[in-house]
């Protein structure tokens, strides 16, 4: 009984670890891989909560865990991506530029902590830092593509949405399954990818994150379906 209430927490920690380890591959300059392990931990947060009700396994413990692995996670480590992909030409300036990120994140989830479960079930206040920190990993995914003023707005946007009064639909209950389109789209870019001869030189731990998430979904999938 022990052991399976505390599966969620271990997915929490792997999502903790996962920033951890963004930090210290964009400090080595692997910034692909950084955005990459920032992806993983979506997956991992996005795992975690589900598992916690499949399993009946919800604890305060574990909503304290997820709030301290969401800050490092997409707050501090996007923010040191973005200083390492974007923000390093303006110095010291540029570093305290990125530093705003996670300010305003530990805000968001310092609010969202206190805010009545009733109203947190149908919709956030405010971007959840989980999203905003998985856009600023894509946006350094591809920043050879993308105009430093575009990354700049939508980072500064990021920032003020976080801590705003705007609603967004809550995805809790939405049946797992519906998540196929997303998985789709997936395996579409992997073998975009791999049709290109791409796959040399785009991050190796992509081809760890898709088949753990995709494993996952097929796992509800069948689950659901008995």
């Amino acid at each position: 009984m022990r052991i399976k209430k505390g599966i969620p927490n271990m997915l929490t920690l792997g999502n903790l670890y996962c920033g951890f380890l963004s930090i210290g591959f964009a400090a080595n300059g692997h910034y692909k891989n950084a955005a990459i392990l920032i992806i993983i931990g979506m997956m991992l947060d996005s795992m975690d909560g589900r598992l916690a009700r499949i399993l009946n396994a919800d604890s305060t413990l574990g909503k304290e865990l997820d709030s301290l692995a969401d800050i490092v996670t997409f707050g501090i480590a996007p923010s040191f991506l973005m200083y390492y992909t974007y923000f390093y030409q303006l110095g010291l300036t540029g570093l305290a530029i990125a530093g705003l990120f996670p300010l305003f994140g530990a805000f968001r989830l310092a609010r969202f902590n206190i805010s009545s479960n009733k109203s947190s079930q149908h919709y956030f206040i405010g971007v959840p830092i989980t999203a905003a920190g998985g856009i600023l990993a894509l946006l350094s995914l591809f920043n050879y593509h993308i105009p430093n003023i575009i990354t700049t707005v939508i980072f500064t946007a990021l920032c003020f949405l976080m801590v705003s009064k705007l609603r967004i639909p809550s995805l809790k209950d939405v049946p797992l399954p519906k998540y196929g389109t997303i998985v789709t789209i997936f395996l579409g870019c992997l073998l975009f990818i791999l049709y290109k001869k791409t796959y040399g030189t785009f991050p190796y731990l992509i081809y760890i994150a898709a088949p753990t998430y995709i494993i996952y979904v097929l796992y509800q999938f069948v689950k659901n379906k008995k």
